[in-house]
């Protein structure tokens, strides 16, 4: 990610077509999230683990090796299918797996392991990246395709408890899903759309950091020292998320993402100065304990049949809502400012999840 734009520029890329290439890598999730999630369920969570690191090593080997458009617009695909592979799949199999050996009240705890060694590791591959970038702007794909090749092997080491059914029509089944999850099941629709806005509002926030920290002038080689320390953040957040819900509860639990997380973007909108660096670490904080606590919640109301379904439904909301709004809220900073941008993001996350947090105080 630090080097990447430099890289499309040294193979000839304009800005627009930069763009065209992240885009196509969003359409591609948007698109396979559920049916990738229901492949999971239907033939295997390690199948498509396993076939996932495979197609995504292969598209780190193609973006090592390609240099056009074309080249790169190939690879993005590749990278897209075998992260919809990827995700939904990886969550459904750690639960099922602590469901298994009746250790599913420490779901929380595993779960926030994996977000802190993910960001840790997003983290440290910045500064690593970076370094190798100096040498040159292609061997961190080298590199990375080492990486990914890891997968595959540690795939293959994974044991799977969910059995597995033959589906006469999965078409048929997957709507049946999609409205149990959203219509029949109230409870766990109003988690998936709750969850589905704080994701929205982090990733959101994660686009906004870098205008913020050009706002407030910080010297460009911090950038990448700040980028470094919200990872972190959320890393060791993420560990304690456990320990959080289990002191608050769900209900007490909801309301702190939710005024955190809505309020971090008013609080950086009339703070865009270093105190705003402060804020954001507050933020970050907060995401880290949200993510694992809200897959949490949906897992505990879910079958192990159509457990990645589900919380594929939930990463295909998290996508569209943001490619809905993105654009708008690139527009209010363009046109008005990023304070404004920000106050109004605010209000579009605030509303809705104040509906999804009453509604489930309703249910309890």
């Amino acid at each position: 990610m630090p080097i990447i734009v430099l890289f499309y520029e040294e193979n000839g890329l304009s800005l627009h077509e930069i763009f065209i290439l992240k885009s196509i890598y969003s359409v591609i999730l948007v698109s396979l999230d559920i049916p990738t999630g229901y492949l999971a369920d239907a033939w295997g969570r390690k199948n498509c683990l396993l076939t996932g690191c495979i197609i995504a090593f292969f598209g780190f080997v193609w973006y090592s090796f390609s240099a056009t458009f074309s080249a790169f617009f190939i690879a993005e695909i590749l990278l897209g299918i075998g992260q919809s592979l990827v995700s939904g799949a990886d969550s459904a199999l750690l639960y099922d797996t602590m469901l298994k050996y009746n250790r599913e009240n420490e779901y929380l705890k595993y779960e926030g392991k994996v977000t802190m060694i993910g960001n840790f590791s997003e983290a440290f591959a910045g500064i690593f990246g970076g370094l190798l970038a100096t040498s040159s702007l292609r061997l961190p794909f080298y590199c990375q395709a080492g990486v990914a090749f890891l997968g595959i092997p540690a795939s293959l080491f994974l044991q799977e408890f969910c059995i597995k059914k033959h589906i006469e029509n999965p078409i048929r089944n997957i709507f049946a899903i999609i409205r149990y999850s959203l219509i029949t099941n109230k409870p766990l629709c109003h988690d998936i759309l709750f969850s589905g806005i704080i994701g929205t509002a982090t990733l959101t926030m994660a686009w906004f950091v870098q205008p913020v920290l050009m706002y407030i002038d910080l010297p460009t080689a911090w950038f990448g020292v700040i980028w470094t320390i919200l990872n972190l953040t959320v890393g060791i957040a993420a560990l304690y998320s456990d320990a959080l819900n289990s002191k608050l509860g769900e209900n007490r639990t909801y309301a702190l993402i939710l005024l955190f997380i809505a309020g971090g973007y008013l609080s950086v909108a009339y703070s865009l100065n270093y105190f705003s660096l402060l804020l954001l670490f507050l933020f970050y904080i907060v995401r880290g304990f949200a993510t694992p606590i809200l897959k949490g919640y949906i897992n505990r109301q879910t079958f192990s049949e159509m457990r990645a379904t589900v919380l594929s439904i939930r990463n295909f909301i998290i996508r569209l809502i943001f490619a809905v709004m993105a654009p708008f809220i690139g527009w209010l900073n363009d046109a008005f400012s990023l304070a404004f941008a920000l106050q109004i993001t605010a209000l579009i996350i605030f509303v809705p999840g104040l509906l999804f947090l009453f509604l489930q105080w309703k249910k309890e």
